[in-house]
């Protein structure tokens, strides 16, 4: 008998102790991740009682607001976005049909003027309706305008960052969509539109190949490692065997033995693909893990909505150092099915901001400040420094080399009237070899930059190239952000 009631307590623990655990789980450990699910509805009802605080662009121009519905008991706000598609995809969306999303998401506290328990109680003893405050963010109006424009109908990507402080001047994905159409039935069909995905932040989650850009992350990697300088002879011959393969140039054209510059200035496949395999996968490795690689960027923005760069298998997983890729194809923006490299726009305008601020890589932001209702600053943003990824002579002599590409190579198309630019090219073949994905990456001037910026363009014509396309989108954008 002792031993049955025995056994009967311990199953009623057991049971008690599962209770306990599963509605622990939900209300104190996996309480935040719960709340911030994009279709968690609770917190977008209680919200509609409320009315959301504004979301700013930097110059104070209203992005988004909140309007009444209704009256009395019934009354509820809406959200509604003056700048229409602007800013669809760093604001996101904000409806209790659909979620939210972007900033609209990522500032939901504030946006509500969510209390803690302290505070909420004494808000009620004394009345007070709650209010959201405002958030005000780093997004440059005539930059982002002119972003949008510069891609048009064209699907890609435009990100500029401001090196020194990591302030997201502009973020451009196209194609995009009316967040103003969220609730209706039009957005129901661009939601299911698997070929434009326009409700898809191109500048944050697209994985796509970088092409010849992302030599600048093997430049940075070979001149700080010590092993190369920028006047180091390397053999640009045609047809240079690379992990037992032998690897063309653009066109098949021949260099001979040329200096690092001009390996960069024409943008010469052999010359990197035999410096990668000089420094080899793990140094390669540490330098990108330095430019935030291998990570979501630590950017205030939902972390679903963005993807890390890095070195993918055939199965999609990010590979490391020990990976067994083809290095030398890697380090020219290349790879195979051992590891190919995949990056987004924000990735590669981080690579650039890095180099024009002496080496120090400062985290991306978007939001400068928040504002209570009654006027008072909550809280603003400082600077903060990601990583030191090389030194300060490195970075100065990598951007250089850019200086050069832009003045006499193949990104003369980004260069600004009587300002330096610094940049580089890309250009990828996609689906097949039958399409080319098209870059830019650079930052102006070139002495205390104020702009670093990537551009992107998916499925060009074969035959097009990144600095004939995208390097004048480029410009557009930081000439617009420099006035």
């Amino acid at each position: 008998m002792n031993r049955q009631i025995v056994q009967l307590f311990g199953l009623s623990m057991l049971l008690f102790a599962t209770l306990v655990g599963f509605t622990s789980r939900w209300t104190v450990f996996e309480a935040e991740a719960l709340k911030d699910q994009a279709l968690n509805r609770r917190s977008l009802i209680e919200a509609q009682q409320i009315p959301r605080g504004l979301i700013r662009a930097a110059d104070g121009t209203v992005l988004a607001r909140s309007v009444p519905k209704g009256s009395g008991q019934r009354r509820i706000f809406q959200r509604t976005y003056p700048e229409d598609n602007l800013f669809a995809h760093a604001v996101g969306y904000s409806f209790l049909e659909r979620g939210s999303t972007g900033i609209e998401r990522y500032r939901n506290d504030e946006l509500t003027g969510e209390e803690d328990e302290f505070s909420s109680i004494f808000s009620e003893l004394q009345s007070e309706q709650p209010e959201g405050s405002d958030v005000t963010t780093t997004l440059d109006l005539e930059a982002q305008r002119t972003a949008v424009e510069a891609l048009g109908d064209r699907q890609g990507a435009i990100v500029a960052i401001e090196p020194a402080t990591g302030r997201v001047r502009a973020m451009a994905s196209s194609p995009d969509f009316n967040p103003n159409e969220v609730p209706t039935d039009r957005f129901r069909e661009l939601n299911t539109d698997e070929e434009a995905r326009p409700v898809v932040n191109r500048a944050t989650q697209a994985n796509y190949q970088p092409g010849s850009t992302f030599k600048v992350v093997t430049a940075a990697a070979a001149l700080d490692s010590g092993k190369f300088s920028s006047e180091s002879i390397v053999d640009g011959t045609s047809g240079q065997p690379v992990s037992g393969v032998p690897l063309a140039n653009f066109g098949g054209q021949d260099f001979g033995a040329i200096t690092l510059t001009d390996g960069l200035t024409n943008s010469v496949n052999t010359v990197w693909a035999q410096v990668g395999e000089q420094i080899g996968p793990n140094t390669l490795v540490e330098y990108m893990n330095r430019f935030g690689f291998g990570q979501d960027p630590p950017l205030d923005y939902p972390e679903d909505q963005m993807n890390a760069s890095g070195i993918r298998n055939a199965d999609g997983r990010l590979v490391g150092g020990d990976g067994g890729f083809d290095v030398g194809r890697v380090a020219i923006g290349q790879g195979g099915a051992e590891g190919q490299i995949q990056v987004t726009p924000l990735q590669m305008a981080m690579v650039a901001a890095a180099v024009g601020n002496e080496g120090r890589l400062m985290r991306p932001w978007l939001t400068e400040k928040i504002v209570a209702p009654d006027g008072r600053v909550e809280e603003s943003f400082e600077p903060q420094e990601q990583s030191q990824v090389m030194s300060a002579e490195s970075a100065g002599e990598l951007a250089a080399m850019m200086s050069r590409v832009v003045e006499e190579g193949t990104g003369t198309a980004a260069a600004l009237s009587g300002v330096p630019v610094a940049g580089k090219t890309g250009t990828a073949e996609v689906a097949g070899a039958q399409l080319n994905q098209l870059w830019f990456i650079g930052f102006a001037p070139v002495e205390n930059p104020q702009v670093a910026i990537a551009v992107t363009l998916e499925d060009q014509p074969l035959g097009t190239q990144g600095g004939q396309v995208a390097a004048p989108l480029a410009a557009q954008v930081m000439e617009t952000l420099l006035r």
